[in-house]
């Protein structure tokens, strides 16, 4: 049996193969580009890579499509659904991860920091003085998606201090509040109201161009 990886996991997930199957790593997100190695693959794991119709097609003796994340828009679903093949996730396997690089850009635009760096690194130290960095202390944070991601990208914003608002339809307002967070129908009045916006929901026909220009 083969496996095809559009890229290396960590090194435990790695193991966890050995023996079971040969194992083939492309180092590359298209599996276009190696169909020659996905004719007798029969298993392709994903990671941040993208899996079409026509890759799916030449890979007649695929079995399963797996993705490491929650979300499946990368994958071709309806091709694969009309071929038999199934397309599985690993629910809370990065939720922590996730939530931390969340919380890190919050902290890097809160700080300036990309402007800071680029700027100090040409010499222009009075980037300093920009006055663009705030403290989140006391600052709301509107999470998009109270999710297993969102809530716990709100418990690390709450441990420092902020106000924590919340969107997610399939939430009532009891539930919403039971996390500690304040409530809010519409997702555009949580814009309003939120100095910070972190979103996580799925990309699907409802969620796409949630946030756009108007």
């Amino acid at each position: 049996m083969k496996f095809v990886m559009t890229q290396a996991v960590c090194p435990e997930g790695m193991q966890l193969l050995d023996g079971i199957a040969d194992v083939y790593v492309a180092d590359n997100q298209d599996p276009n580009n190696y169909l020659d190695e996905m004719r007798d693959a029969a298993a392709l794991i994903v990671r941040i890579a993208k899996c079409d119709a026509n890759a799916i097609e030449n890979s007649p003796k695929l079995k399963v499509i797996g993705r490491t994340g929650v979300g499946y828009d990368s994958v071709d679903v309806k091709k694969a659904t009309e071929l038999g093949i199934p397309v599985v996730i690993t629910p809370g396997a990065n939720n922590r991860s996730v939530a931390e690089h969340a919380v890190a850009m919050i902290f890097a635009l809160s700080k300036n920091l990309i402007e800071a760096q680029n700027e100090m690194c040409k010499g222009n130290w009075e980037i300093r003085g920009a006055k663009k960095a705030f403290e989140l202390e006391g600052k709301t944070v509107g999470i998009l998606g109270l999710g297993a991601i969102g809530r716990e990208t709100a418990k690390i914003c709450k441990g420092c201090g902020m106000r924590i608002a919340a969107y997610d339809p399939f939430m009532t307002k009891e539930q919403v509040e039971g996390y500690g967070a304040k409530y809010y129908e519409d997702y555009v009045e949580l814009l309003k109201d939120s100095d910070v916006v972190s979103i996580h929901v799925p990309l699907t026909d409802q969620t796409r161009n949630m946030i756009c220009r108007l």
